[in-house]
């Protein structure tokens, strides 16, 4: 890990001291995500309620800048501005690098059809088993560890040979034991594990800018 990857997790457990306790795997997922992304992996990423908006946010971190400038590459450019002169100029000026994230949660379509027509616990693991490929990663976030449709996710995931991160509340719950990774932050009240949770990924992704950037 560079230093600059270092301390990007150092001033986390700074700022946020009771993550001491889970510092270790916080640095490990960074490690696993990275990997991943420098990679072209993808990042597939599912959570309800709170933890649903969570995904989404993660998501948005990866997919565009977050605070660092991303440019694209030079051919990509070149090649923009070659099939248009203003438009592919504008793009090759504003397009940004990203991850390839994907948050289970807003396909509505197909989570409400899978519902209606199968079975409502079992819509991201339906994702994750059509998206999930090997050498990419599941990043599950519940704050009980217990959630049935995150947990499906996550075993569909496993077998399709994907890493699983979870990100939990104290304990683990049931994802804890099927994870490669559990970010058990020391909280049991959900809007506590909460609060944790978001510097915990903000920690992440600023990581995993910092190294492909």
């Amino acid at each position: 890990m560079s230093d600059s990857g270092h301390a990007v997790f150092s001033r986390l457990l700074e700022r946020y001291p009771d993550l001491e306790t889970c510092g270790a795997e916080i640095r490990a997922a960074g490690e696993l995500l990275k990997n991943a992304a420098a990679g072209g992996n993808k990042i597939l990423i599912a959570g309800n309620g709170g933890s649903a908006a969570d995904a989404d946010h993660i998501t948005g971190e990866l997919l565009k800048s977050f605070c660092k400038k991303r440019p694209i590459e030079k051919e990509l450019a070149e090649k923009l501005r070659e099939l248009d002169r203003d438009t592919g100029a504008d793009l090759a000026a504003k397009l940004q690098g990203g991850v390839q994230a994907i948050s289970l949660t807003y396909h509505n379509a197909l989570s409400t059809a899978f519902g209606n027509d199968v079975d409502p616990s079992m819509a991201f693991a339906q994702q994750a088993y059509v998206y999930g490929r090997s050498g990419d990663v599941f990043w599950g976030i519940s704050t009980s560890g217990n959630a049935k449709n995150v947990y499906a996710a996550a075993l569909a995931a496993k077998a399709r040979g994907l890493k699983v991160i979870a990100m939990t509340g104290k304990g683990g719950g049931k994802l804890k034991a099927l994870s490669d990774i559990c970010i058990a932050v020391p909280r049991t009240e959900t809007y506590e594990v909460q609060e944790l949770h978001l510097p915990v990924y903000h920690a992440l992704c600023l990581y995993i800018e910092d190294s492909l950037w």
